[in-house]
């Protein structure tokens, strides 16, 4: 079977809780930390969020409009570290793996709790990550920028839990 691929799009961090992030040239992941200089970096399961370009598609389609003064998507916007393009990350099960650029991660979670409000929500009465975005660990650190190659080397069989 042939691996699936995809392209990063953009790589964004936010230094601050409760804002949305900034996209940035490149942004250095680290083991079991996730985004170097990101607010929500630490220890724990939801180290790098990840949004596929698509999702983003199809929100804006609907009539969502996150881009505050422009009216028009940002990087960031959704609050997503890496912008992907190709690979429909929410079919991925937890436990799949991903080559992205120099990086190893491992998928931990596929959206989140929709009562677990976040900024966007806040700021525009609804947000596209809770469906769709997938929440990451990182495995093996590296440098990634928006077009390195994406990857997914390993999908745990049984399905999104």
């Amino acid at each position: 079977m042939k691996p699936r691929t995809g392209t990063t799009k953009a790589v964004c961090l936010s230094e601050k809780r409760g804002t949305s992030k900034h996209e940035v040239d490149s942004i250095e992941l680290r083991v079991e930390w996730g985004v170097v200089g990101d607010a929500h970096a630490g220890n724990w399961h939801r180290q790098v969020a990840l949004l596929a370009w698509e999702s983003i598609e199809k929100a804006l389609q609907r009539g969502l409009d996150v881009g505050a003064r422009d009216r028009h998507w940002r990087a960031g916007s959704f609050a997503e570290n890496i912008t992907t393009q190709g690979i429909e990350l929410p079919t991925l099960p937890i436990g799949t793996r991903l080559r992205v650029g120099p990086a190893l991660l491992e998928v931990t979670q596929i959206g989140k709790d929709p009562h677990e409000h976040d900024v966007i929500h806040e700021l525009v009465g609804d947000s596209v990550i809770p469906r769709e975005g997938i929440f990451c660990r990182v495995l093996e650190g590296g440098t990634v920028k928006a077009g390195d190659a994406i990857t997914v080397l390993h999908e745990e069989k049984g399905g999104r839990k």
